[in-house]
């Protein structure tokens, strides 16, 4: 049975391009931003506008072009991509523990996780903690979306809502961002150059986003050992990144590397210290825009499509070897007997490390609400996804 559904009822998940309602297919970064109006990325959070915020270019380090290494010899800026997450709050412990600092690049609204302002959530709390705690914030987007391959509009969303969302936390928003999947070409380097960002990537990556098992997390190790072991800090400089949302990164690999940093006589320092720049210059005040006027927060609803359902997961390839995740061919252990829940590692089984926080949703069954409905979305949009004409399978 053909049916015409209204786009606005439907959000299109990446993989696959299905359309549905629900975690698996509205959440940033999966849900297509271009073509689901209520993809939770597209949604405005509350808070002050900061399009007419001054973008005054202040300071020694450069505006709108790359930058992948530290200015100062003997320091190490740890940096941190994807949070804050459920791991944050003990990984701001383990730096409290050894007096070190940090760079926290956050996304706005990724992985499910809700809006970093929504005052229902402990993302404020761990976002002030890192402030207070002599930690650096900065952007990493609002939702994790590739910038060379969005619009001009949906590109601006991406570091607009972000500030929003800081300013309506702390009353500015930062200078400082690091491009999702390390992609910034020149036509992103120019946007980025015109609101007034400095575009830092990294020239020491540990890889613990592959390495997420107690076993695999010694490669990670071994990499930040051949860089930082008896090395002489008169010489050596490193600006390096790491996680919120891997597991072994922050309950393993993050004491390996603060232990070993100190041991060999390097500074703990964040990303703006190391580039020389005064605390002053990573943030922008909202004060210094004129008062908007009548601005009001709009936000994409999503009704209820009643429809049979199919699988969730059902373009992905099922797991053959008990191996799962967007690491291991985007594989999904929805059809392993007795063993359906894909870990952080890329493993289907069952037990709490398989099923509880660390679980990746996307590549089999979790403790999360999942989505109620799914349909195949055809390959015909009409007039801008106005409408979107889907076949029901099964």
């Amino acid at each position: 049975m053909d049916t015409a559904v209204p786009a606005q009822d439907l959000d299109i998940e990446t993989y696959g391009r299905w359309c549905g309602q629900g975690y698996l297919y509205c959440s940033a970064p999966s849900c297509m931003i271009e073509y689901g109006p209520a993809c939770d990325a597209n949604i405005r959070p509350d808070g002050p506008d900061t399009t007419n915020v001054a973008r005054t270019k202040v300071g020694p380090v450069p505006y709108g072009e790359a930058i992948y290494h530290c200015e100062q010899y003997g320091d190490i800026a740890l940096s941190f991509d994807d949070g804050p997450y459920i791991y944050t709050e003990d990984l701001l412990d383990k730096l409290k523990a050894y007096n070190a600092k940090a760079t926290f690049y956050i996304t706005g609204n990724n992985l499910g996780k809700g809006k970093i302002n929504d005052p229902t959530t402990n993302w404020p709390a761990l976002i002030r903690r890192m402030i207070a705690e002599g930690h650096q914030v900065a952007s990493h987007t609002w939702s994790h979306q590739r910038l060379t391959t969005i619009s001009a509009e949906k590109f601006r969303n991406q570091m607009i809502y972000n500030e929003i969302a800081f300013a309506d936390l702390l009353g500015y928003f930062p200078t400082y961002m690091r491009p999702p999947y390390s992609a910034c070409d020149a036509t992103c380097e120019g946007y980025l150059d015109d609101l007034g960002y400095h575009i830092t990537y990294f020239n020491l990556d540990t890889e613990g986003y592959l390495h997420d098992s107690p076993e695999l997390i010694q490669d990670s190790k071994d990499i930040w050992d051949d860089n930082v072991e008896g090395k002489d800090p008169a010489n050596t400089k490193w600006l390096q990144i790491e996680h919120d949302p891997v597991y072994q990164s922050v309950y393993n690999l993050t004491d390996h590397m603060l232990e070993s940093l100190f041991r060999n006589g390097f500074k703990s320092v964040t990303v703006g210290e190391c580039l020389g720049d005064p605390q002053e210059n990573w943030y922008r005040s909202v004060g210094d825009a004129p008062p908007s006027s009548g601005t009001t927060t709009t936000r994409a609803t999503a009704t209820t499509l009643t429809t049979s359902v199919a699988s969730p997961t059902g373009t992905l390839t099922p797991s053959t070897d008990g191996r799962c995740g967007p690491n291991f061919g985007f594989t999904t252990c929805v059809n392993e007997p007795g063993a359906t829940c894909c870990s952080s590692a890329g493993w289907c089984g069952n037990t709490a490390d398989h099923c509880s926080a660390s679980c990746q949703p996307l590549y089999g069954t979790c403790a999360i609400s999942g989505a109620s409905t799914s349909i195949l979305c055809a390959a015909v949009v009409i007039d801008a996804c106005e409408l979107i004409y889907t076949r029901q399978l099964g």
